[in-house]
């Protein structure tokens, strides 16, 4: 029997895909995306999280950390907070359970194909009246193991159950094979479509996630296109982030990737959001983020641009 991390199961989803749905996500990428809604998810083993500002300074943290990660701050600044070196922290949970102010938390569970199933067959009534179902995430979903991916999909599809797979498109091949046969929907990300701004937006190049979904369109699966689109902030070095998917220069490179020959349903434009940020403090990164919230306006020419060129019908207004 085959597992993987799981560090979230969200019921009652209507943005991973049609209808109602179960959207589960598990841990592991192996992009480096700037902006990461789930930077949770990036590691494929458990992390903490930890928020200083719920924190009781009741010291429990301390005496219970096996590896000395926890300290607790008893001078005058943030006097009696704990400090987290996450350096050393092995993300065991031992400080989780007895945290009074609930500021730790444990992002990554294992479970077996067979629990994940178990758990979407319960909401199965709401997907049956919806035209919803299960949607696999992440971090990457693609990035678990084949056999996995094989069984779970097979089970799902097997308790009548629509499986949606949403993916950055970056995976061998044979992942996307391993789950076709099984999958009503693929919720396929574009990043950038300039190789270098993708590189340096994502940590890895486009190549693969473009003949992946030239792949795909090849063999008639359902595509839903998935446009993250992320504003520069007012203070952002040009030099270093200009945005994603933002500019007129960046629109019209999806629009002449998806003209070539690529077949798909639908386009969604996925607007930045901030919480992304939070969950990265929480980590322990403390870089600067210098993305902005993309205007409504801006959403709704690059929207009606995308409707010019492949029908409205095909664009999520």
């Amino acid at each position: 029997m085959e597992f993987a991390y799981v560090f979230n199961i969200q019921r009652f989803s209507v943005h991973d895909g049609d209808g109602i749905r179960t959207t589960v996500f598990f841990k592991g990428c192996p992009l480096r995306c700037r902006w990461c809604h789930n930077p949770e998810g990036l590691s494929f083993s458990p992390s903490l999280l930890y928020s200083d500002e719920k924190c009781v300074g009741c010291g429990a943290c301390e005496a219970l950390c096996p590896k000395g990660a926890v300290i607790m701050n008893r001078g005058e600044v943030g006097q009696g907070v704990a400090v987290q070196d996450y350096s050393l922290c092995e993300a065991c949970g031992k400080c989780v359970s007895r945290c009074l102010g609930s500021a730790r938390s444990i992002a990554g569970k294992l479970m077996s194909a067979d629990e994940i199933v178990k758990k979407c067959v319960a909401d199965r009534m709401f997907y049956e009246e919806s035209g919803g179902g299960v949607t696999l995430s992440g971090g990457e979903i693609l990035a678990q193991k084949a056999e996995f991916l094989r069984e779970l999909t097979l089970k799902l599809h097997a308790n009548g159950i629509s499986v949606n797979i949403d993916t950055s498109g970056y995976a061998p091949f044979e992942k996307i094979e391993a789950v076709l046969p099984y999958t009503d929907t693929f919720l396929y990300d574009i990043k950038s479509t300039d190789p270098e701004k993708h590189k340096k937006l994502t940590g890895v190049p486009p190549d693969i996630i473009f003949d992946n979904l030239r792949r795909l369109s090849e063999l008639g699966a359902k595509i839903y296109i998935r446009i993250p689109v992320i504003a520069p902030s007012d203070d952002a070095n040009p030099d270093d982030f200009e945005g994603a998917n933002y500019t007129d220069e960046d629109l019209e490179g999806i629009i002449s990737l998806l003209s070539d020959g690529i077949r798909f349903k639908k386009i969604f434009l996925l607007p930045y959001h901030n919480t992304g940020i939070y969950k990265s403090r929480s980590l322990g990164v403390t870089d600067e983020f210098p993305f902005a919230v993309p205007s409504p306006e801006r959403i709704t020419e690059m929207k009606t641009r995308l409707a010019e060129v492949f029908g409205r019908d095909a664009v999520v207004f």
